[in-house]
């Protein structure tokens, strides 16, 4: 069997056509791997079909300049060139004339090159945007790889330059990201009790993760990741809880507290609206939260304050194998120490600390590693001192089904990270690379990606759902 396809263009006015003959298929049908079209068919076909269709756009666009806009004159060809436009379906090389302006307006220069008002970049928005897309969820080189077999893309395409596009986008994100404040707290109180009742209940964690360090190759940096929720009470169970993530390189963000005003900006944040904040002991972390909300409460993450006294356990079984009776007691005081922490009885908690280094005295000669001991009980001190004003009473908070910890940002560390930039896999990064990929990571997961391009590009077709899931 014999198959030929071709393109037919009409003119605008239906009255004349223009007959193109795109390829010709021989087809067999014996069996089931003859059946329609194969990749590298379907492949050639789009290459072939892209190339006749984008010609006879930019001839189009090029007929309509030809002509003098306010005189009608035939403007003067001073030189010819040509424009080379990465697309979807394969890398064209497209003729670019430069004109002379006509002598009946004055003009600052005296040509132009009109084919450089349609290319205004030298990428098609699309394949900019699958670009940006797929090496958000997975690296670089395997972005390439599945593009490269189910697309008509220029062979020459390389790594550099998939990740030249996608931090591209990037950077156009951060230069859209508005000025930094000391604080986004807006109006003032009786602007505040004038506000519709606030729907859905604010949560935010923020922790951090890292990854190796391409410039200082014995170290690695940190990485600030967040999530916020919005989840809706009775009455409104039906609605989808609202799920923002967000990411930065807190040594090189400038910009940290603007970037998590405008998550809780596009989630509809209102200044009498309860907003609850999870973190560590940080304390550019906490900084970073102050000054969002005036209903804001800020808790010191439960989790990170239980690793601590995990250690302080693990050093109590190590003292039972030394003298079991004290070592034993030693422990009681310890989950004595952790049951005051847990109902926010920080005052009984820093004399249980005073109790437990009495305690330990004994074991100052027998025990190998005392003096890492004392080091844990007097860090721990200082922590619990230092956030006194964070610890409330996470007991009561449970029972309430209030949030006191950040096991669900902790998810998203190892989402937005380590599913990304493979510490296992001895990835090595730049601090801006890190920083600008997380850009594009961030939307992409929280579908805002496509909404962005359409954005950009008002008449882009995207009818692709975005991918949720990271890869």
């Amino acid at each position: 069997m014999r198959v030929k396809l071709q393109l037919v263009i009409c003119n605008d006015k239906g009255d004349e056509e223009t007959v193109t003959d795109l390829i010709t298929l021989n087809k067999n049908n014996q069996r089931i791997e003859h059946l329609g079209l194969t990749l590298a068919e379907s492949k050639q076909l789009l290459s072939t079909l892209q190339r006749h269709l984008l010609q006879q756009q930019v001839n189009t666009f090029l007929d309509t300049c030809s002509d003098c806009p306010d005189c009608g004159t035939p403007l003067n060809l001073k030189a010819h060139a040509s424009r080379s436009f990465r697309t979807l379906f394969g890398t064209f090389t497209l003729d670019s004339p430069r004109l002379e302006h006509c002598d009946c307006t004055r003009h600052q220069t005296s040509s132009f090159r009109p084919l450089s008002a349609l290319l205004t970049e030298s990428v098609a928005p699309e394949l900019l945007y699958m670009e940006a897309k797929w090496s958000s969820l997975v690296s670089y080189g395997m972005s390439l790889d599945a593009l490269q077999d189910f697309l008509p893309l220029d062979r020459t395409l390389d790594v550099k330059t998939v990740r030249y596009d996608t931090l591209k986008v990037a950077k156009r994100l951060e230069a859209e990201l508005g000025d930094e404040q000391a604080g986004f707290i807006e109006g003032d109180p009786s602007e505040w009790e004038l506000l519709p009742l606030p729907e859905g209940f604010f949560k935010v964690g923020i922790d951090g993760g890292y990854v190796r360090n391409w410039l200082d190759k014995k170290h690695n940096f940190e990485v600030i990741v967040g999530k916020s929720i919005v989840s809706f009470g009775e009455g409104e169970e039906d609605r989808t809880p609202s799920l923002k993530r967000f990411g930065f390189v807190q040594t090189l963000d400038t910009q940290s507290k603007r970037r998590l005003y405008e998550v809780l900006h596009s989630q509809d944040l209102q200044m009498n609206q309860e907003i609850t904040f999870l973190s560590d002991g940080d304390d550019k972390l906490r900084e970073l939260q102050l000054e969002m909300s005036p209903k804001a409460t800020h808790i010191l993450d439960w989790f990170h304050l239980t690793m601590k006294l995990t250690v302080l356990d693990q050093f109590g079984k190590s003292l039972v194998q030394c003298e079991a009776v004290l070592g034993e007691a030693i422990r009681d005081q310890i989950e004595r120490l952790k049951w005051s922490l847990w109902h926010g009885q920080v005052d009984k908690a820093l004399g249980k600390l005073d109790e437990l280094e009495s305690s330990i005295e004994p074991f100052n000669e027998p025990y190998a590693r005392f003096t890492q001991l004392v080091k844990a009980l007097s860090e721990l001190r200082t922590y619990i001192a230092n956030n006194r004003h964070v610890i409330p009473n996470y007991g009561e908070r449970y029972h309430n089904g209030k949030a006191i910890a950040t096991g669900f940002v902790e998810s998203t560390v190892n989402e937005v990270v380590s599913k990304r930039f493979c510490k296992k896999q001895q990835m090595q990064w730049s601090k801006e690379g890190a920083h600008l990929l997380l850009q594009t990571r961030v939307r992409t997961l929280n579908r805002e990606l496509g909404a962005i391009f359409k954005r950009w590009y008002p008449d882009m077709d995207l009818e692709v759902e975005e991918i949720s899931v990271a890869a």
